[in-house]
């Protein structure tokens, strides 16, 4: 159970089984730790053995310990919510009864507010055809569970793989958001990309297409002129295929002639990493993702405003309409398009 040493906050969750919930709080960035437990009900200091009869009215819940300075509540709330099934109103996957229900348990208003918020978009994505079952709650006392309970995703790691994969909540989960992956319930609020962690390689070959994989993982060079964005003049914003952080904007971007998208700087000065790269005599500027550290391209001196050319393949980008960028989390950059 990792910790760290910060001005914390707490905020306190219902998501079925703890050891699930414990391993998707612990692992994100900002996170000191998450403590599995039992809490909303009326039996003083319960033990598992009480709970799981399903009669002292807790529920088998987390309390999340993080830092605000480097991840929001807004975030959590989001992370809660695609690693349940909110519409079941009984449990969750094979686990069943009260103390397997679902709840945000609120600390002040303003996790009420933002909960409730949460709820509500959540509701209006048309991602669930259910009705959400998930209920908003104020907190009472939180009891942490047995020590065998903490940190149960790290030392019992086998037991709780296949429990993960079995019960269902795997699945379900990659069912949903897979196909959903860029929703946000609060993109205006984050800038998601600065806490992002490299998925295994295996996840990245399911994320991605066998030419984006080849491009941005393995350093290969598409074909020019046929490539999705080469000849595009939409306005908007290009960001990383793999982390979605900003590198471009399409105000910068120009008919270079050379059959891939041509950019004259990157959309911040912070947003990419050159390096020299040589193949024999002849050495050049490779140009990677500063999070992601997916290849990009190569930057070459060029007679434009700044002096370069920034030729870039299409493969590692995703493009965000002007019009969507609040959507997507990208409001800093909404002026630039207005």
């Amino acid at each position: 159970m990792p910790s760290r040493n910060f001005e914390s906050q707490a905020a306190i969750f219902a998501g079925g089984c703890f050891w699930c919930m414990e391993e998707a709080f612990e692992r994100l960035p900002g996170v000191g730790e998450a403590i599995t437990g039992y809490t909303g009900g009326w039996v003083e200091n319960p033990t598992y053995e009480l709970v799981s009869t399903g009669e002292t009215g807790h529920r088998e819940a987390v309390k999340v310990i993080y830092d605000p300075s480097k991840i929001s509540y807004e975030r959590l709330l989001d992370v809660f919510w695609k690693n349940i099934d909110p519409t079941d109103p009984y449990g969750q996957f094979a686990d069943r009864g009260e103390q397997y229900r679902t709840a945000i348990f609120y600390l002040n208003d303003e996790q009420k507010a933002l909960a409730e918020e949460s709820r509500r978009r959540l509701e209006l994505s048309g991602i669930f055809e259910e009705p959400i079952a998930t209920e908003i709650l104020p907190a009472g006392e939180f009891y942490p569970a047995e020590d065998y309970h903490q940190g149960y995703y790290l030392s019992f790691s086998e037991h709780y793989r296949r429990y993960k994969t079995y019960s269902g909540r795997l699945g379900f989960i990659k069912a949903v958001w897979e196909e959903n992956r860029h929703f946000r319930l609060f993109p205006e609020r984050e800038r998601y990309w600065l806490g992002w962690r490299k998925p295994a390689d295996s996840e990245l070959r399911k994320l991605l297409t066998p030419l984006q994989y080849a491009v941005t993982q393995l350093g290969a060079t598409e074909p020019p002129f046929r490539n999705e964005y080469w000849e595009s003049h939409e306005e908007g914003i290009y960001v990383d295929i793999v982390s979605g952080e900003p590198l471009f904007s399409s105000l910068d971007k120009f008919d270079s002639g050379t059959g891939w998208p041509s950019f004259t700087k990157p959309l911040e000065e912070w947003a990419i990493v050159e390096a020299e790269e040589c193949e024999g005599f002849l050495c050049g500027r490779e140009v990677r993702s500063r999070f992601a550290g997916s290849h990009l391209g190569h930057v070459f001196e060029e007679t434009t405003a700044t002096g370069k050319r920034y030729c870039i393949n299409s493969a590692s980008l995703r493009f965000i309409p002007g019009e969507e960028l609040r959507r997507h989390g990208y409001i800093a950059y909404e002026g630039l398009f207005k």
